[in-house]
């Protein structure tokens, strides 16, 4: 009896067969990413509605308030006419409202509409997104800021008011452009973190025009110049501190005051950026 050769089959192997690994992000590839990150925050910047609208409320108030100031009003200490030199930053607060305003709409405006996930999507390093939002509102307070002081002097010189001593007015403008962007920055930061806009503008407007401005009157000054809109009039020569008493900060510690609130508010924004859905 011969005995017959059994040939075996070896089983199939059930193992998986070994998923291929993503690709690591590169630590200079959020870097790369910023320029056209910006690019299009910027597009949005120009492309809204609401910031051509602001723009054009923010020149028209610019150049009547300067007008007015140039045409009517007199020194109250000599008694002269106020010269357009004297004149034309005299709007400076509302710029400065006008464009937090505009920088809360640049967050608040994708939030609220559904857009922010599909940004999100495009850039997924949200810490770019931040990084971008924040370079572009301060370029839109800065032209927000000049665009309003050369409307004031236009406004100065339809007066007919005489255009008056220039020494200084370098550095007025620099600090008056420093101050609406950096109130852009706050903005943006407000928008990030209430994520709604009504809200965001209504505590904005409600804390800068009322609540602020009662703290200042009961405050002691010690404490009082230490508020982010003391900090930020400072910045303009503007302030309710007793300058005998030694109260009076500099432009300089003022401007870093209202920074700290500015990037404080953007920091935290970007923190609840990161943890809440974009959706």
């Amino acid at each position: 009896m011969t005995s017959a050769s059994i040939t075996t089959t070896p089983a199939p192997s059930s193992a998986p067969a070994p998923l291929s690994t993503p690709a690591a992000r590169a630590s200079g590839d959020s870097l790369k990413s910023l320029p056209n990150a910006v690019r299009g925050e910027w597009i949005k910047i120009s492309t809204l509605r609401s910031n051509k609208a602001i723009l054009a409320l923010t020149m028209a108030v610019n150049g009547f308030i300067s007008f007015a100031v140039a045409k009517w009003v007199t020194d109250e200490g000599t008694g002269a006419a106020v010269t357009v030199f004297e004149s034309f930053g005299f709007a400076t607060m509302f710029t400065a409202v006008f464009a937090a305003v505009g920088a809360i709409l640049l967050f608040t405006s994708e939030a609220q509409h559904g857009t922010l996930a599909g940004a999100i999507t495009a850039q997924p390093a949200r810490g770019v997104v931040a990084v971008a939002k924040t370079i572009a509102a301060a370029g839109f307070g800065a032209a927000l800021g000049a665009a309003g002081l050369a409307a004031g002097f236009g406004g100065g010189l339809l007066s007919g008011a005489d255009l008056g001593e220039s020494t200084g007015v370098t550095s007025a403008i620099g600090w008056a452009i420093g101050f609406t962007v950096l109130a852009s920055v706050l903005g943006l930061g407000i928008g990030m973190i209430t994520r709604h806009g009504a809200a965001a503008i209504s505590g904005l407007l409600v804390w800068w025009l009322v609540i602020e401005n009662l703290l200042t009157a009961f405050l002691n000054q010690q404490y009082s110049r230490f508020l982010p809109f003391a900090a930020g009039n400072g910045m303009l020569g503007i302030s309710r501190s007793n300058p005998e008493a030694g109260l009076t900060f500099s432009s300089t510690t003022n401007m870093a005051i209202f920074a700290g609130y500015a990037l404080a508010a953007v920091a935290l924004g970007t923190l609840l950026l990161h943890r809440r859905d974009p959706s």
